[in-house]
């Protein structure tokens, strides 16, 4: 079991971390959360202070539901990430990355902060899609998500593709959608690959993405949990650190390993 006291385990992960050379990072919602993004399940989560809202991503609801999908598009124009700006957590990822030692970025958050933050596009994986295209869900057309926010802006309450006509919405993935197989199936090997799984900001309770955790356990790669609760994985890691991770995990891939005071 992962010590709780966390200056002990913080030098435990560091050691880890330190010894690794094929990082493999998982980053959920809460690695976004100092930047100004709530996550869903959290005390302050956007679905805990609005149960209502999760209809929003949930794709039968979506199809179905002509007011849901009006809802969604307001909410799409409102979303915090247009504005985002990285923080400590991300430019932490940043550093090792530049170290050499951070082999990719499977990501569920679909703000594109690790990108801004300047983490190498080709090493992120996003696991849930993206924010910023839009996608037909009838002929598959893809474009930037500026074009239909410009027809909600000019009065188009549930814009159509306007290719086909079909129900547009964010390419991202709802619930009741599956992954894109191809990025799924990159994120499993760049796991098998690894020597170091490191999840950050994660309630680990979406499959399949969750289970990336389940797959880096049972071929040996050693995990580290970063999280500000429990996740149904902890009992997989090597160490488990709670706290803010815009300190968490700075002080992590740091030179040092007392920055938490």
């Amino acid at each position: 079991m992962p010590s709780t006291d966390s200056q002990v385990d913080l030098r435990l992960a560091r050691s880890l971390v330190a010894g690794a050379g094929r990082i493999v990072a998982m980053t959920g919602a809460g690695i976004s959360t100092e930047s100004g993004i709530p996550d869903f399940r959290g005390p302050n989560g956007l679905w805990t202070k609005n149960p209502a809202a999760e209809r929003m991503s949930n794709l039968h609801a979506y199809v179905t539901s002509r007011q849901v999908r009006e809802q969604s598009w307001q909410a799409r124009l409102s979303h915090p990430g247009w504005h985002a700006e990285p923080n400590p957590a991300h430019r932490a990822l940043v550093d090792l990355e530049h170290a050499g030692r951070l082999h990719a970025i499977l990501t569920q958050n679909i703000d594109r902060l690790h990108q801004k933050a300047g983490s190498d596009p080709e090493r992120v994986l996003e696991l849930h899609g993206t924010m910023f295209d839009t996608e037909c869900l009838s002929c598959a057309d893809r474009r930037d998500m500026r074009e239909a926010l410009a027809r909600v802006r000019a009065g188009e309450a549930d814009p159509s593709c306007a290719l086909c006509g079909g129900i547009l919405k964010s390419a991202t993935i709802s619930f009741g959608q599956p992954l894109d197989p191809d990025v799924l199936n990159r994120a499993q090997n760049a796991v098998r690959a690894g020597d170091l799984m490191l999840v950050v900001g994660s309630s680990l309770t979406v499959q399949p993405a969750a289970g990336l955790v389940g797959l880096a356990a049972s071929n040996g790669v050693t995990v580290v949990v970063c999280n500000g609760s429990e996740t149904p994985y902890d009992r997989f890691a090597a160490a488990v650190l709670r706290g803010p991770l815009g300190a968490v995990l700075p002080a992590l891939v740091s030179a040092r390993g007392d920055d938490l005071g």
